[in-house]
């Protein structure tokens, strides 16, 4: 094996994740080809180690379908590669292992990214640009970020990757200039342009990068980053937190990164939606009876961009039994006995923010206002409507909101 800097060769690595692009070995370090030749096993994609095979002195072993890294875990002590496309901490199994073990027994070597390949080919500023992973995720994770202008760079892994973008972009954002990056970096890359509207190119290599840059024409429906959502972009049946009053509560809700809520009673799924809408790290679940409710938030959630969403269906409190422990909790509506569910299912340090449309439940969240403290607060709003030739002030239902937060 070629000689390493001697800080490296001291530490107690025994993981080499290497980073390896389409012009195969002969793009690599001396540093990382001493490496594949002196290690005991090389794990990687089929594809990765075709590409390594010249190095290769051990053993050879392609990654399982369905992808698992327990394997490379299983040879801890042993001298092990594991082969990754490109910048292995960048969407890649480098950032898998690295959750699962220390950072002080693996030695990471990356390799350009494809976003920094797709970067140099056409010009853009890396940190002007969205870069997103849709491989094994749904088209659907773009929507948030279709904003007039907007450059966009959405690494694939699937040959119907491109076809799909396309097939969301048309719904308002059809005048969208799409490229289409394949095998950057080696003998076979490939670059072609199209509007979304017009896509139609075929014999996509499996492995791809779309680039946007998105225009957006009249009508189209653009998601602010501020909440309150129109009303009408949520499929509901009446069962809504209105815009106005979401908006308030959202920000009471105070969206804190990696947070997880409990949507209790979700209606049409609107806060949680807007919440996961905050930052690509929140997390929720929407809890909701009905069954038919339930399918409309799933829908809800793909339309605007966070099909991750999880929907319970079932009914409070016996549907939040074995759900994770949760950060933050909503309940619209009628609490009931779920308050005093959740009350006890929140995490230390955690907030529960619970909304009263009626006279019962606010007499509820007063009893709980008197013995826990916390902020209590009356919302109400009126919209303009015509009366007759004229206008005039029609008053919603005023909400009473208790905002909670848990003794760490």
């Amino acid at each position: 094996m070629r000689d390493m800097p001697a800080q490296i060769a001291a530490a107690p690595r025994w993981l080499s994740i290497l980073g390896i692009g389409e012009e195969g070995i002969a793009g690599l370090p001396p540093l990382s080809r001493g490496l594949i030749e002196g290690a005991e096993i090389v794990f990687g994609g089929r594809r990765h180690l075709e590409l390594a095979a010249g190095l290769i002195r051990g053993e050879a072993r392609p990654w399982p379908s369905p992808f698992d890294v327990s394997g490379v875990l299983a040879e801890r002590g042993r001298r092990v590669v594991v082969l990754a496309s490109g910048d292995p901490m960048l969407h890649g199994a480098g950032a898998t292992l690295l959750r699962r073990m220390s950072p002080e027994e693996a030695l990471v070597v990356p390799a350009p990214s494809a976003f920094s390949l797709a970067a140099a080919r056409l010009g853009w500023p890396l940190e002007g640009t969205v870069t997103l992973s849709l491989h094994g995720r749904p088209a659907g994770l773009l929507r948030p970020h279709l904003h007039p202008g907007a450059r966009i760079l959405a690494l694939t892994s699937d040959g119907e990757g491109p076809a799909a973008i396309a097939a969301l972009l048309r719904d308002g954002f059809g005048a969208s200039r799409m490229t289409v990056l394949e095998a950057l970096g080696g003998e076979r890359e490939r670059i072609r342009r199209c509007d979304a509207r017009d896509f139609a190119l075929a014999d996509v290599a499996a492995l791809n990068l779309v680039a946007l840059e998105v225009r957006a024409e009249p009508g189209a429906r653009v998601i602010p980053r501020a909440p309150g959502l129109p009303d009408a972009w949520f499929e509901n049946d009446g069962q809504l937190t209105k815009r106005e009053i979401r908006a308030v509560t959202l920000s009471s809700l105070g969206p804190r990164r990696g947070a997880l809520l409990w949507d209790i009673g979700a209606g049409a799924g609107s806060i949680s939606i807007e919440w996961m809408l905050s930052d690509p790290s929140l997390r929720a679940i929407a809890v909701e009876a009905r069954a038919d409710r339930a399918a409309r938030i799933r829908r809800n959630a793909w339309a605007l961009g966070v099909p991750g969403l999880a929907v319970v269906e079932g009914e409070a409190p016996g549907a939040l039994a074995g759900l994770a422990a949760p950060d933050v909790i909503f309940l619209g509506g009628g609490a009931g006995d779920a308050l005093d569910t959740a009350l006890a299912a929140l995490k230390p340090g955690g907030r529960l923010v619970c909304n009263a449309v009626t006279l019962e439940t606010e007499a509820l969240l007063l009893a709980h206002y008197a013995a826990r403290g916390g902020e209590l607060t009356r919302l109400a709003v009126s919209r303009a409507v015509p009366v007759a030739s004229m206008t005039g002030w029609r008053a919603a239902m005023p909400v009473t909101q208790w905002v909670w937060d848990k003794p760490a």
